[in-house]
């Protein structure tokens, strides 16, 4: 944008003094994009596309990918997608466009922590409806101790010419605060997966799929209360991003439940001795009279009920346990209780909301929360007597 169409922003303006700002613009240019409008006007991208929607349904503008065109005065108006897209660069050095309209088939960027346990279920689900909607999806790794994912989803986002991304960034990243902004300034649509985030100043919820998995935590605490144990522990790496969700949930049913939690086990596993951590926390439950844990995640609930076996203790007996994931649950022996997050829909769910908001970038933004389900196995049964 030149020095001759720049305004002053009013951080925090009333929405109809932004759009008069956003119609100066669109006045004296005919066409402005949306990471334009963000600088000019002070506010997030999230806020420019409402306003721009909304002056579209007053006619006053055209919604075109990128940004925005105006409407001269006795026009007709026509619908959005006949309108061409804004170029990438300045007009007088045009380059071919990389609207989701323009090609036949809408190519979706994906990032994700881990591609060996847990998200492959979740890349699953994205490319199943991916396909089904005619789109494809170019899969990207990263690391849960990863500290900046930005340059790894510029990257992808430039070499791969993407319409959108799904991204599940490391949220306790010294600088996760920066990674959000970006996502919220960029002209494209993003989705976080299986994590959530607002955009200064206003604190809007950027779009989500997410599992509830408090509620998969209140649901182990409900079916352990109804087998008749009343001192029911949780075991967590914290971490772990889904650890807080968990204690939350468990905190909250077993408040619901009129359960004591005094003396009851609740710990952290992650230790650089894992095996001391198991036998100090199955002591803690045998002093304490803790007679049922949920631990997350598999693996590590495997390596309890082990311990359990190889001190003498028996499972569902002495103690029940649940393990959060069921990635592998089904296959030991005993077969563990377990928890399922629906991977497969939180995946299919993150495309689906990435096309809506390509046919229709106006529209609200959508948080879909998912419930996990509980998978009764051997692992769990009554307090003995």
């Amino acid at each position: 944008m030149t020095e001759e169409t720049r305004t002053t922003p009013v951080r925090g303006a009333l929405p109809v003094t932004r759009r008069a700002q956003l119609l100066d613009a669109l006045h004296a240019r005919g066409t402005v994009r949306v990471s334009e409008l963000v600088e000019l006007l002070g506010v997030t991208a999230v806020t420019v596309r409402r306003d721009i929607a909304q002056l579209a349904k007053e006619g006053l503008v055209r919604r075109v990918h990128g940004g925005a065109r105006l409407v001269e005065p006795g026009t007709e108006t026509t619908a959005d997608d006949a309108v061409p897209p804004l170029p990438e660069t300045a007009p007088d050095h045009p380059v071919p466009s990389r609207s989701a309209a323009s090609r036949s088939t809408s190519t979706i960027g994906m990032l994700v922590p881990s591609l060996d346990y847990y998200w492959p279920g979740v890349v699953r689900g994205a490319e199943q409806e991916a396909r089904s909607r005619g789109m494809r999806v170019i899969l990207r790794g990263s690391s849960y101790d990863s500290v900046d994912d930005l340059p790894r989803l510029e990257r992808l986002r430039e070499s791969s010419r993407v319409d959108g991304l799904l991204v599940a960034p490391n949220m306790s990243s010294p600088r996760s605060a920066e990674l959000v902004a970006w996502l919220a300034s960029i002209d494209c649509p993003t989705v976080l997966v299986e994590r959530t985030a607002t955009v200064a100043p206003y604190h809007e919820a950027m779009e989500s799929v997410v599992t509830d998995h408090a509620l998969g935590a209140a649901i182990t605490v409900r079916h352990l209360a109804g087998l008749g144990h009343e001192r029911i522990g949780l075991v967590v790496n914290t971490r772990s991003p889904t650890a807080r969700h968990l204690r939350a949930g468990y905190l909250q049913a077993t408040e619901d439940g009129g359960l004591s939690r005094t003396g009851v086990v609740d710990e952290d596993y992650a230790s650089d001795a894992p095996d001391a951590r198991i036998d100090a926390i199955i002591d803690a439950c045998l002093s304490s009279g803790t007679t049922a844990l949920l631990i997350h995640s598999d693996p590590e609930a495997m390596a309890f009920v082990q311990r359990c076996d190889e001190r003498g203790l028996s499972v569902p007996g002495d103690l029940s346990v649940v393990a959060y994931d069921d990635e592998v649950a089904s296959l030991f022996s005993p077969a563990l209780t377990a928890v399922r997050p629906p991977r497969l829909s939180v995946g299919r769910a993150a495309v689906s909301l990435l096309a809506d908001r390509l046919r229709d970038p106006g529209r609200p933004h959508h948080r879909v929360v998912i419930s996990p389900s509980l998978r009764v196995r051997e692992s769990s049964g009554p307090p003995k007597t």
